[in-house]
């Protein structure tokens, strides 16, 4: 039976993820003494695994806005009919058996004649790989497209970037927008996957790119995002459960 449903968030708070301490079931908040589970960053199936292995508990989550308006669902299996399958299944896994023992067993013999070897000789021939992948340095601004100006650091703190989900993130200056961050690219490569994110917002986007464009291993790009391209992250007091029709 697949279970749908969606999620909410009765009153957003305001505390500083970036601050909470992480452990190994997500970030633990000091304020409410309670453990955040970061949902931002999983896909819709990890979301809905999660809540399905978690039903009536009490959850505090770090979400997307744009989570709130998806619908999520999982397979709900019962265990009444996991209990008749088992039963069925070791009622036919016992009968076979007592067939087996009842009937008569034919060994058969065969001699086993190896296959003729058969050789080549001649010259080697040997195909060498061309190594596409380079590493480049990046530098440049992140740009507030509208205001052309960086985005400012009272509104937007503590901004990071990476590139291509490298994992290596470097942090972005809060007064003049600038960056340089090492990463590797593939040659042809025409986009790159720029991640953004802080303590509320999160991007992530494809720049075109050639690699025409750098120039003695540096590739000079600024970023230039609208703001409203910046995902808001709320994180909940609680996490509301609506489930919809079957």
């Amino acid at each position: 039976m697949k279970k749908k449903f969606t999620l909410e968030i009765a009153s957003p708070c305001s505390e500083n993820f970036d601050k909470m301490i992480p452990n190994s079931n997500g970030s633990f908040c000091n304020s409410c003494m309670k453990n955040v589970i970061d949902l931002s960053r999983k896909t819709n199936s990890e979301v809905a695994k999660f809540i399905s292995e978690n039903k009536g508990k009490s959850i505090c989550a770090r979400l997307k806005v744009s989570q709130l308006e998806e619908e999520f669902q999982y397979d709900e299996t019962s265990r009444i009919s996991n209990f008749k399958y088992a039963a069925v299944a070791a009622t036919i896994l016992l009968a076979s058996n007592n067939v087996v023992g009842q009937e008569k067993q034919i060994i058969e013999t065969e001699a086993n004649c190896p296959e003729p070897a058969y050789y080549a000789q001649g010259k080697v021939a040997y195909n060498q790989t061309v190594d596409k992948e380079v590493l480049i340095i990046i530098k440049g601004k992140l740009i507030e497209a509208k205001s052309k100006r960086p985005f400012r650091g009272d509104a937007y703190s503590n901004l990071s970037l990476s590139v291509n989900n490298s994992g290596n993130a470097v942090k972005i200056n809060a007064k003049t927008g600038e960056f340089s961050i090492t990463t590797e690219v593939s040659k042809d490569s025409k986009t790159l996957m720029v991640t953004i994110s802080g303590n509320d917002y999160y991007l992530a986007k494809q720049i075109p790119f050639n690699i025409k464009s750098v120039k003695g291993n540096i590739l000079q790009q600024n970023m230039i995002i609208a703001s409203e391209e910046l995902t808001k992250i709320y994180i909940a007091g609680g996490l509301g459960i609506n489930y919809t029709g079957q």
